[in-house]
């Protein structure tokens, strides 16, 4: 692929990515609604109903209970689910042909993933206990960030801007 190729495809904004990595990158973003809806839902309840223990290592309650459950004053659970709000947004098929996009994406991922590791540590140093729902949205954000990242390097300039479309 010539440079002028990609400077041509970069111009009119036609980029693709591998089709699997659009469709799993959705998937994920809606398991991650799912999750992250689901502590939500358990935050504004007073983890009324949390399926998982409540005793030892895994505690579910201890961990959405505990003084990490708030970033500055915002619910955890609340910042996730407008965090997988907006990531599947990023990640409907239109949005994968957009190259402005790409970059935003690719910071929403890294963003997330950063969070998580931040996360994980409280749980594990400070909270020590775990919760399998919001590991469940950990595993989710690090699998997305993966495809995300994947998908980035990827992108290529579309077939219709291929060498020879002139022609």
């Amino acid at each position: 692929m010539s440079g002028q190729t990609t400077e041509r495809a970069a111009r009119s904004g036609r980029w693709s990515v591998p089709t699997w990595t659009v469709v799993v990158s959705l998937l994920l973003c809606v398991a991650g609604l799912a999750d992250a809806t689901y502590l939500t839902f358990e935050h504004y309840t007073q983890s009324a109903s949390l399926l998982c223990s409540d005793k030892g290592t895994i505690n579910c309650l201890a961990v959405t209970t505990s003084s990490y459950s708030d970033f500055h004053g915002a619910p955890v659970a609340l910042l996730g689910l407008l965090y997988f709000v907006g990531m599947t947004a990023l990640c409907l098929p239109v949005a994968w042909r957009l190259p402005a996009l790409r970059w935003v994406r690719m910071i929403g991922a890294t963003t997330g993933v950063l969070f998580v590791f931040y996360l994980v540590w409280a749980e594990l140093f400070r909270i020590n206990a775990i919760c399998l729902w919001c590991s469940g949205v950990h595993v989710i954000t690090i699998l997305l960030f993966g495809v995300v990242l994947f998908a980035t390097v990827m992108a290529q300039p579309s077939a219709a801007e291929s060498p020879g479309a002139d022609d």
